[in-house]
């Protein structure tokens, strides 16, 4: 199955590509994806603190994934003034 990834933040700096398309056996899940990711751009982070979104809605990361499903990874927001 084909899946497209969009990448934010400091996951879109770290891959250098804000998108991509991924072909995948079918119920891999976001987890599984995400490692499978950072295979391919080895500068991913390593931490799990990532919020994962597929068809626009925050999803577990254990969630089989579908033909033609958009996933996102999103990292967690951090920084501002206390």
């Amino acid at each position: 199955m084909k899946v497209s990834v969009r990448f934010f933040a400091l996951y879109r700096e770290r891959a250098g590509v804000s998108q991509t398309e991924v072909d995948l056996p079918e119920g891999t899940t976001p987890k599984e994806l995400l490692t499978r990711l950072r295979s391919s751009y080895s500068s991913l982070p390593l931490s799990d603190s990532v919020l994962i979104a597929v068809n626009s809605e925050y999803v577990n990361p254990e969630a089989p994934l579908h033909e033609g499903d958009e996933v996102a990874f999103i990292p967690p927001v951090s920084g501002g003034e206390t």
